[in-house]
């Protein structure tokens, strides 16, 4: 039981063999024991709390119940039912009576509340200092700062202790972290998690967030958690598709050399440079961008007005009981009495300006891939400016709930100096699970440590290449194929990639006149041939807005492919191929697109000679 990994698939296949919670939940307790840690957990469920989670989880039917039997950890600015909420300040304490939403969904799908963890008082640090309790030790090196704000849940799921465990995210609460500790934090999409039973920190940007071991295991924990709650005004439906593969090309933005920051920590320059290469060797296509309008942006979370949104959250107690709340929070939070009203709106407009300015630069991309963070902290260093290192932590994670994007922090390969690798993809709302793909690839290629513990990542779990109910198999052909020039028409629609395929013998494909951009012509003619082709799944409700903009001769059809089964996809009027350049020879528009690029070459060599 001691060497048992704690990831779904490792616990499921022990609670398969006969393995029961109560035996996980001794052994969670005992392993928290060894930790010597007074700092995760500042509540814990009691023995007969447990023995009543434990009951009610009926027969093993990981189906059914898909978190069967999984310790989890709860920050503590998350109701639990029956257990305090302090939200790390003790004169703030209240006795939840609920389930917060999300927290209602986990136990329904199984999931054992071990208990709350520690946090920076009031959500308010990026740290995990800023506690009146004992303050979380780092799970790999004391000398670092654990991260905040869901510091104890962090380190509760860097240990070992749980399987997964609930943070919150506004500024980088849910993603700094899981850099320290080496373990991975999602972030949704601001409203696919109700945040119905959170105590807010800057309520239009927050978002409950979860910690573990693997992306695979984050993101199931998503697939449960994203629901709409309509009794939270903030809540937004989103779909929830399973890990799929990732398309053969694929745009990633990062900072260019003038806008990129690591405060002179060349290590991790190079960590981050590593990772680039593990992501171009998955089909990313890296472009630099100018990141100075979404530096701006980060800054008008602390130092505008955005902080009066944690000021409206605890402002009876700052005015009944200051001298309740730790100084250095009270000092941040304190800011927003310098602000007024038209302040706001002149925040708010300076944001919007931004965000025009940022949305075309995101719009090229498929992704954003930043370094998590841009340097490590120490204890010493927040002991002597208990806000300069605070603020660093956040460079690239402040700006992500103010646009509106997804996030996910993935550890990566161990930087030269032994400390932890970790890189945050970003994409916009909705495309969580894109993220997630990509995220699970990157750390099966990079293999990472999985926190502080021994384990080894499981194996991988296949990947879907079916769509979902509400979705419309799709056979793109030509430059709607990844990384081509109109593959943003599909994945703007919150088209997702399924897989690489062939038609069926008796297709030929045409390179059209006109463009740009160039696109190919697919006729059904009979033969021997087959095409490659991509299959993308586009959400039903798009799918004429999507139709309606293509031109003749092109239209949409149904294609066999080569193992028989019918998709709708491209297909030209044959009439067009009348005069054009039969291109079937190449296998596919990116075999022809390949020729075309090394005919072009041989051309500059032979006119440079």
């Amino acid at each position: 039981m001691r060497d048992l990994a704690f990831d779904i698939q490792s616990l499921h296949a022990a609670y398969l063999s006969g393995i029961t919670p109560r035996a996980v939940l001794e052994e969670a307790l005992r392993r928290l024991e060894d930790a010597d840690d007074p700092g995760i957990f500042l509540h814990l469920a009691d023995p007969q709390n447990l023995e009543t989670q434990c009951a009610a989880l009926g027969p093993f039917d990981p189906v059914a119940k898909p978190l069967w039997g999984l310790p989890v950890a709860v920050k503590d600015n998350i109701d639990v039912a029956g257990m305090p909420t302090t939200a790390a300040c003790p004169a703030f304490a209240y006795m939840a009576t609920e389930d917060a939403f999300v927290v209602a969904r986990l136990r329904e799908a199984g999931a054992v509340i071990l208990g709350k963890t520690n946090l920076d008082q009031f959500a308010t640090g990026l740290v995990g200092v800023r506690t009146p309790y004992p303050v979380p030790r780092n799970a790999l090196d004391p000398e670092i700062v654990p991260g905040g704000s869901s510091s104890g849940s962090a380190v509760a799921v860097a240990r070992g202790i749980v399987t997964f465990a609930l943070g919150t995210d506004t500024a980088g609460s849910g993603r700094v972290p899981a850099a320290l500790n080496s373990i991975v934090g999602l972030k949704p999409t601001l409203g696919a998690w109700s945040a119905g039973g959170m105590l807010p920190a800057c309520r239009t940007l927050d978002t409950i967030s979860v910690f573990a071991l693997t992306v695979a295991d984050a993101y199931s924990i998503h697939r449960v958690a994203a629901a709409f709650d309509v009794s939270d005004s903030y809540s937004r439906p989103f779909p929830a598709p399973p890990l799929a593969a990732m398309p053969p090309s694929f745009t990633v933005g990062i900072p260019d050399a003038n806008s990129i920051r690591f405060f002179d920590d060349t290590i991790q320059a190079h960590s981050f440079d590593e990772a680039l290469a593990d992501i171009s060797a998955l089909g990313g296509k890296i472009v630099e961008i100018d990141f100075t309008p979404f530096h701006e942006v980060a800054a008008l979370l602390y130092d505008n007005v955005w902080v009066a949104e944690r000021y409206a959250a605890i402002e009876t107690l700052l005015k009944d009981a200051p001298d309740a709340i730790l100084p250095v929070t009270r000092s941040v939070i304190g800011k927003a009495e310098a602000f007024s009203a038209a302040d706001v709106f002149r925040g708010t407009y300076r944001l919007q300006d931004l965000k025009r300015i940022a949305g075309p630069i995101i719009e090229q991309l498929d992704l954003i891939c930043v370094p998590t963070i841009p340097t490590f902290q120490t204890v010493a260093d927040l002991e002597a400016d208990p806000i300069g290192p605070n603020s660093r932590l956040g460079t690239y994670t402040n700006f992500v709930n103010l646009l509106d994007l997804c996030g996910l922090a993935v550890p990566v390969r161990a930087r030269s100096d032994g400390r932890p690798g970790s890189v945050t993809l970003l994409a916009t709302a909705g495309r969580d699970g894109m993220l997630a793909s990509l995220g699970a690839a990157l750390q099966e290629r990079t293999g990472p440590a999985l926190g502080a513990t021994p384990w080894s990542l499981p194996p991988a779990a296949p990947r879907s290449a079916q769509p979902m109910p509400d979705e419309i198999a799709l056979a793109a052909v030509g430059a709607h194929m990844s990384g081509l020039p109109l593959n943003g028409e599909l994945t703007r629609r919150g088209a997702r990639f399924l897989k690489t395929a062939k038609t069926a013998p008796g297709y030929r494909l045409y390179s059209l006149p006109g463009g740009p951009p160039a696109r190919p012509g697919l006729v059904r003619e009979g033969g021997k041939d087959a095409v490659e082709l991509e299959i993308w799944a586009l959400p039903q409700t798009q799918f004429g807005a999507f139709i309606k903009g293509i031109p003749a001769p092109l239209g949409i059809g149904t294609l066999t492919l080569e193992d028989g089964t019918a998709v709708k996809g491209f297909l030209c009027e044959a009439i067009a191929a009348q005069g054009a350049e039969d291109i079937t020879r190449f296998g596919g528009w990116r075999g022809y697109l390949e020729f075309q690029q090394e005919q072009h070459t041989l051309s500059k060599e032979k006119n440079h000679a």
